[in-house]
C-alpha cells in the first residue's frame, strides 16, 4: 500500500502564491505578523516588494487591503481565521464586502485542529460569519491540491473572497487533473442510501466513511463541498431527492456553517432528513490536533454513526 502523502492546505496557500507571482503582477500580498505561519513568507522570500506585513493589526490590514483593492489591484490579506473574520469583521464588512472590492481573504489555522493554541485559536465560527456579508464567495479546500486550485480560481473572481485553511497536515486526496470549479460540487463517490457533503479536513473522513458504510452494505454518496457560498444548491437538492437523506461534516460548528446552508436548500425545496456533524455549540480546548479531532467527534466513525441515523430517519 502506498504511503499517504500529507500537507497543511496553509502550506499550500503559500505555495499557490508563489506561483501565481511568477505568472502575474497585478496582485500585492498583505499579512499580519504571522508570514511564517500563514505562509505567506515563501511570497515574501520570491518578491518582497509586493509583499507588506501591517503588524499585530488585522483590522488595519483589512482596511488598507480595502484602500489597494480600490486603485485597482487585487489584494491578497492573511492572517489566523479568528483574527481575520473574527476581530476584523467589521473592516471585512463595511470596507471590503460593502463595496465589493477584489480581497482575498487567507485566512488560516481554522478549526478545532490549530490543537495547542487552544480555544482562543480554534476559530469555529468563521464560515458563519462571513456567510453574512453579501456578496462574499467562500472555498474551504479538502487539501493540497485544492487549495491550489482555490486559490488560483479565487484572483479571478470579483468580489471579496475567502479562503480557509488549516493548520494540520491532512492526505492529499486529488490529483493535478482534479478538476475545481468555484460554485460547483464534486460527487466523489456515487450511492443510494445516504449522501454525506463534506468540507475540508473531514473529505478525508467522509471517504473513509463511506469504505465502512459500505462494508456494512450502504450505499453512500460522498459530495465535497469545496465551496461554502455560493452553494451548490442542485447537487444538494440532487442528492435529497436521490438518496432521501444526508449528513454534513465540517470541522466548524454546527450553527451557521456547511450544514445550516444544506439544510436551508433542503427545507426550501425538498425536505429530507439533515444530520450537521461538526463542532457542537462549545468552545475547544488546548491538545493535540488529532486528538482533538477524536473527541470533538470528527471522524469517520462518527460520520457512520450519523449516516445510519439519518437513513433510520427516512420516511
Amino acid at each position: 500500500m502506498a504511503d499517504i502523502i500529507k500537507s497543511a492546505t496553509r502550506a499550500s496557500y503559500g505555495k499557490a502564491l508563489v506561483k501565481l507571482g511568477h505568472e502575474r503582477d497585478d496582485f500585492i500580498v498583505l499579512d499580519a505578523d504571522l508570514a511564517a505561519a500563514t505562509q505567506t513568507g515563501k511570497f515574501k522570500k520570491e518578491f518582497p516588494d509586493r509583499f507588506y506585513d501591517c503588524g499585530i493589526a488585522e483590522q488595519n490590514m483589512i482596511s488598507i487591503a480595502a484602500g489597494i483593492a480600490a486603485t485597482g489591484k487585487k489584494v491578497f490579506a492573511s492572517s489566523f481565521a479568528m483574527f481575520a473574520a473574527g476581530r476584523a469583521f467589521e473592516q471585512v464588512r463595511n470596507s471590503i464586502g460593502y463595496p465589493h472590492l477584489n480581497v482575498i481573504i487567507g485566512a488560516t489555522h481554522a478549526g478545532i485542529s490549530v490543537g495547542e493554541d487552544g480555544a482562543t485559536h480554534q476559530c469555529c465560527e468563521d464560515i458563519a460569519l462571513m456567510r453574512t456579508i453579501p456578496g462574499m464567495t467562500i472555498i474551504n479546500p479538502a487539501d493540497e491540491t485544492e487549495a491550489i486550485k482555490a486559490v488560483e480560481a479565487a484572483i479571478e473572481l470579483d468580489g471579496p473572497v475567502y479562503l480557509r485553511f488549516g493548520r494540520l497536515a491532512v492526505p492529499i486526496i486529488f490529483d493535478d487533473d482534479y478538476s475545481f470549479t468555484v460554485g460547483k460540487a464534486a460527487t466523489l463517490k456515487e450511492g443510494s442510501d445516504v449522501t454525506v457533503i463534506a468540507t475540508g479536513l473531514l473529505v478525508h473522513e467522509a471517504l473513509i466513511a463511506y469504505d465502512l458504510l459500505k462494508a456494512e452494505g450502504v450505499n453512500a454518496r460522498i459530495i465535497n463541498m469545496a465551496t461554502i457560498k455560493p452553494l451548490d444548491n442542485e447537487a444538494v437538492i440532487n442528492a435529497a431527492k436521490e438518496t432521501g437523506a444526508i449528513v454534513t461534516a465540517e470541522e466548524h460548528s454546527v450553527i451557521g456553517g456547511l450544514g445550516s446552508a444544506v439544510a436551508d436548500v433542503v427545507s426550501e425545496n425538498y425536505p429530507v432528513p439533515v444530520l450537521k456533524l461538526g463542532v457542537n455549540d462549545t468552545f475547544g480546548h488546548s491538545g493535540p490536533a488529532n486528538a482533538l479531532l477524536d473527541e470533538f467527534g470528527l471522524r469517520a466513525a462518527n460520520i457512520v454513526e450519523f449516516a445510519k441515523k439519518a437513513i433510520s430517519l427516512k420516511k
